[in-house]
Order: C-alpha cells, then structure tokens, then sequence
C-alpha cells in the first residue's frame, strides 16, 4: 500500500500517470514543478533543492507535493529531463562528426548554464523522455557510419560521459575560484611557478615535452579550455570513425 503517495514497491516516475482518469484536474504538473526546482537549483545550487522549497515555490503543501513527486530522486529526474529538453535537435545534415560535435558543444554549454546537471547524471536517469529524443536523434545522426548500432549507442554513451567530466572539471575549478582569499591569476601564477621549477629539473623530460610542445601549451592564463574540448571530442570522434 502506498503512503503519502509514495509507491509501495519500485515505479518508474515516467510510467505514473500525472493524473487519474476521474476525479478534478491537479493543481500543479510536473513541469512546473520542474521548473521552480531547476530555478532553484541554478539560483543556489542543488543543495538548496528539496521538497519544501519546491512545494512553498509553486504554493503547495509539502505532503501535497508527494502526490505527483513521490521520491527526491524522482524530483531529480524530472529536472534532469526538463533540462535535457533544451537541445536543438534540428535534422542531421549527414556529417555525422559535424552533428555530435555540435551536440557535444550544446551539452557542455547545458552544463554551464545549469551548473549542479553534472553532479545529477547518472544511467538510471538516461531514458526519460526528453533522453529518448536526445538518443534517437544522436543515432539517426550516426547514421552515415558504418558501425553496429550498438556501437553507435556506446559511441553517444561515451561522448556524453566525455563532455560531463570535461565540464564537471570546469566548474569545479570555477567554485574554487570563487572560494580562493586570492585573485585566481595569482593562484595559477603560484602553481605555474612552481610546476615550471620541477620540470627545469630534468626529471619528467615527456612530461615537459607534452606540456611545452604539445597542442595544449600552458599560458599564464592557464589552458585555453574551449580549444582543449574542441580537440577532445574531434579526437573522440576520429577515433570512432577510423582516423
């Protein structure tokens, strides 16, 4: 038996109906639901979200609420998917590369715009609705590839997971700025002074080589962080496509 609206036994958010077939029409969906969470959680982060703030945010009880959000990882999963639903899936134009790297830039500039989505991600929340789409359309854009289809889903599977960490480290490194007594030039002037000392030693020459000479050489800004994704997921994608 349910209590509170909460299911007795394991169900899927998705496969509860948002309404019964009788009875009067609820007063809130789970899209605005959604939204107040996700409003929330880009305003003060994912740790300000909970059922109370959420109900109080869209003028319902907190017990109420459980009515059409019967668990906080649901509530999660319908945030996830209200934000997922903010890609451009416009028709493949048949360079599979040019599609998904677009697609891989669209995430990660999600990612900045909702900065608590890559602590959120997780399989079990891959096949909600706006999920289904994001992969159906990212697989008839691999459509030019003469790959397995279950290739082509590990492919997605991987540049997704890619551009997470990728963007999960940019915006750790961004809070911890914001969290420094100091300028963050000043932090990276202190770090690079002290990295340039070890590799003047002699004793990491590859090292010094990769970091001096390679496609991603260290400024005094720090790396350009929109170029290294840009060759991140090119090589990805190359090495998928056999170059």
């Amino acid at each position: 038996m349910a209590t509170g609206g909460r299911p007795a036994e394991p169900e899927v958010i998705w496969a509860r109906p948002q309404r019964a077939g009788r009875g009067p029409r609820p007063a809130h969906s789970r899209e605005s639901i959604a939204a107040e969470a996700v409003r929330i959680a880009d305003a003060e982060g994912i740790e300000a979200v909970s059922m109370r703030r959420v109900a109080a945010g869209i003028g319902a009880g907190t017990m109420s609420l459980y009515n059409y959000v019967p668990r906080k990882e649901d509530l999660y999963e319908l945030m996830v998917d209200a934000v997922s639903g903010e890609y451009d899936l416009r028709p493949p134009t048949g360079d599979w590369r040019a599609d998904l790297m677009n697609l891989a830039r669209q995430a990660r500039e999600l990612m900045h715009r909702h900065p608590w989505l890559p602590r959120l991600l997780s399989p079990v929340h891959g096949f909600s609705p706006n999920a289904l789409r994001y992969l159906e359309h990212s697989l008839d854009c691999l459509e030019p590839l003469d790959a397995p289809d279950g290739a082509k889903l590990e492919l997605v599977a991987a540049l997704n997971s890619s551009v997470a960490a990728f963007a999960g480290s940019e915006l750790a490194l961004a809070e911890r700025a914001r969290s420094l007594p100091w300028s963050a030039a000043a932090e990276q002037d202190a770090r690079q002074a002290w990295l340039g000392s070890r590799l003047a030693s002699g004793e990491y020459p590859r090292l010094t080589a990769a970091l001096t000479g390679g496609a991603a050489p260290i400024t005094e800004a720090g790396p350009d962080l929109a170029a290294v994704f840009e060759r991140t997921v090119e090589r990805l994608l190359a090495a998928w496509g056999g170059d």
